[in-house]
């Protein structure tokens, strides 16, 4: 037998740790509680690659070629395209929910320690958003890893660096080969992942355990089944208008899919699926401005989370009152989410900071946020999941959009013709990817 053919892939490793871990989790509770640590170093390595990634990557893109006028004609598109993809994710999970009625028949809890930690924080009004975009310190907003805050000053100082000229080039060249190295680093942190996924899996079913799948099944059903008519309907439609080879992009998006399904955490997947984007044919320049920001202001899977949480407490109130919520309040509650949750960045447990915001702003009752945070992290998974996957399609249409898209370039996604292709191109990081068949 040629042991070569045995070689299992990233992907196949952190699919195998993610059973490895939830097995662990439900036959050793104890064990899978302990594994804790091994996802915070995982979390943590990522973390680092961050804030030098989109300085990199930005900076570049923009200083080295773009023209600042594209820049913002960028900008203004992907925020359109942001706008109206989380508001059709809304209504979609306002649509599923009010068909399964989760809610009816659940008894909302008492209050506990956690919603008054949730309490003590808020959403971000639209004025405090604004500021909070613009830092007073670069190096602390990388240490906190803000991600809005370090594109918004990664933006400006492109800018300086390509009003400099000749005098620029240094730092162009610089910032290229930073990008560079922070790929090859992301390489190497990656390969940490199937114990990361498997460490956070176990950590989670045995802190948890088993039951958590089973309670409040219907809550947690209805957000998947409209997670997944999301994907199907809103995604399947915008990937047809656009042209999307599908085959290429699911290749490309399965690993960063996985890792943010696993440790819930969407930083987690930012350097993979910075990665792979650009592998896949979309520039540096779009890629590194519409990920990033992206994760402040096109979170598809939170948003219709919220949709669905929201109305679940409220047919759960009606249950308790007998007080029906109509369709009336349901449509101003989502006008009211769909400003709020753009004030989701550097929230501390963000999704349900907002829906407790929302429930009280409507006179339900904030123990609703109780029940829901019992099983808060299974459904977590997959917005997360699906945030990540949105963001992902988001450069396309943005790259498509300004007739950018490499399709020679996607054609070859994930082949041994890779290789060659970024070998020819002179694109080192991408070739050595290639080579390794990642």
């Amino acid at each position: 037998m040629d042991i070569k053919k045995l070689k299992i892939s990233l992907t196949q490793q952190i699919i195998l740790g993610l059973v490895i871990g939830g097995i662990l989790g439900w036959l050793k509770p104890e064990w899978g509680v302990e594994t804790a640590f091994i996802r915070t170093i995982f979390l943590n390595m990522v973390k680092a690659i961050i804030a030098p990634l989109i300085f990199s990557s930005i900076v570049v893109g923009i200083a080295g070629g773009g023209s600042l006028k594209k820049v913002g004609r960028m900008g203004v598109k992907a925020l359109v395209y942001f706008e109206v993809v989380t508001t059709a994710a809304l209504f979609i999970g306002l649509a599923v929910v009010n068909v399964m009625k989760p809610g009816y028949g659940v008894v909302l809890q008492a209050g506990t320690d956690e919603l008054g930690a949730l309490a003590a924080n808020h959403p971000k009004t639209l004025i405090e958003t604004i500021i909070h975009i613009f830092p007073s310190s670069i190096i602390d907003s990388m240490a906190r890893g803000d991600v809005l805050q370090i594109v918004a000053f990664s933006v400006l100082f492109a800018m300086a660096v390509s009003a400099l000229g000749e005098k620029g080039k240094p730092m162009i060249e610089w910032c290229d080969s930073l990008s560079q190295v922070m790929f090859k680093f992301t390489g190497y942190v990656m390969m940490f992942a199937p114990f990361g996924v498997g460490a956070a899996m176990a950590s989670t079913i045995g802190h948890k355990g088993v039951g958590v799948l089973v309670n409040l099944g219907m809550l947690i059903g209805s957000l998947y089944i409209a997670l997944i008519v999301f994907v199907v309907v809103v995604l399947g439609s915008v990937a047809y208008l656009i042209r999307l080879p599908v085959k290429q992009f699911l290749r490309a998006v399965k690993e960063p899919f996985t890792i943010a399904f696993a440790t819930t955490s969407s930083e987690s997947a930012l350097p993979k699926a910075m990665e792979v984007m650009e592998r896949l044919g979309v520039p540096k320049k779009i890629v590194g401005f519409v990920i990033p920001t992206g994760y402040s202001f096109n979170l598809d899977g939170s948003t219709l989370y919220l949709a669905v949480a929201s109305v679940f407490v409220a047919q759960a109130a009606e249950t308790a009152t007998g007080i029906h919520f109509g369709f009336e309040k349901q449509l101003l509650l989502m006008i009211t989410l769909m400003i709020t949750s753009k004030g989701i960045a550097a929230v501390p447990r963000a999704s349900l900071v907002v829906l407790l915001a929302a429930l009280h702003s409507f006179g339900l009752p904030p123990e609703g946020v109780v029940v829901i945070f019992a099983v808060d992290e299974v459904m977590d998974m997959a917005r997360t999941s699906v945030n990540v996957l949105g963001n992902c399609l988001a450069t396309v249409v943005v790259a498509r959009w300004e007739g950018e898209f490499d399709d020679e370039r996607a054609r070859v996604f994930g082949t041994p013709e890779e290789y060659a292709f970024d070998a020819a191109a002179g694109e080192p990081a991408f070739a050595q990817a290639a080579l390794k068949g990642e």
